[in-house]
C-alpha cells in the first residue's frame, strides 16, 4: 500500500462533493500536469489512501481520507471537445491524461492547516513542506502519512 496527497479547490470539487456522490465515489479527473499524471497511470493502486487536501480557498489543508477502488486508466475529458480538460493532441489508443477512482473513508472534524503541517517538525519530506513543490498529486511516506493522520483525528 502507498500513501498520496491530492489537492483538490472545493469550490470546482471538495470533499463535500465527494461525500455526496453515489457510494461516496467519483473518479479523479483533470490532472495535466505530467509528473502527476505518471502518478495516476504507473503508480496508484486500489487500496492506496489518500489525503484530500483543500488549496486555492481561504483555508488550505487536509480534509478528509479517501481509499484508491480503481487504479488509473484514461481521462475521458481529454477527448471531450466540449470539455474543460479537452486535449487535441490525445487519442483513444494513445490516451495522454489518466485517472483513478476514489472512495470517500473519512471527513475529518476539523481541517489540518497547512501552516500546521508545516509547523510539525517530524514532517519533512512531503512536497506541501519543500519550496518549489506545487503538484496536485504526491505521495506521503509512511511514517509522515501515520503522523498526520493521527494529528487530522485529533
Amino acid at each position: 500500500m502507498k500513501y498520496w496527497l491530492f489537492k483538490t479547490e472545493p469550490d470546482a470539487f471538495g470533499i463535500d462533493d465527494l461525500a455526496n456522490m453515489p457510494n461516496q465515489t467519483e473518479h479523479w479527473d483533470g490532472i495535466r500536469n505530467y509528473q502527476a499524471r505518471n502518478f495516476l497511470r504507473d503508480d496508484i493502486a486500489v487500496g492506496d489512501l489518500v489525503f484530500l487536501y483543500h488549496s486555492s480557498c481561504k483555508q488550505v489543508g487536509i480534509v478528509g481520507l479517501a481509499e484508491v477502488t480503481r487504479a488509473g486508466y484514461p481521462d475521458h475529458t481529454q477527448f471531450d471537445p466540449e470539455a474543460k480538460y479537452y486535449d487535441p493532441k490525445s487519442s483513444t489508443d494513445k490516451p495522454r491524461w489518466y485517472m483513478v477512482d476514489i472512495r470517500l473513508k473519512e471527513k475529518f472534524p476539523q481541517l489540518l492547516s497547512l501552516q500546521a503541517v508545516k509547523a510539525m517538525e517530524e514532517i519533512t519530506d512531503i512536497g506541501l513542506v519543500k519550496k518549489g513543490h506545487r503538484l496536485s498529486i504526491m505521495p506521503v511516506a509512511e511514517h509522515e502519512f501515520e503522523i498526520l493522520l493521527q494529528r487530522c483525528k485529533g
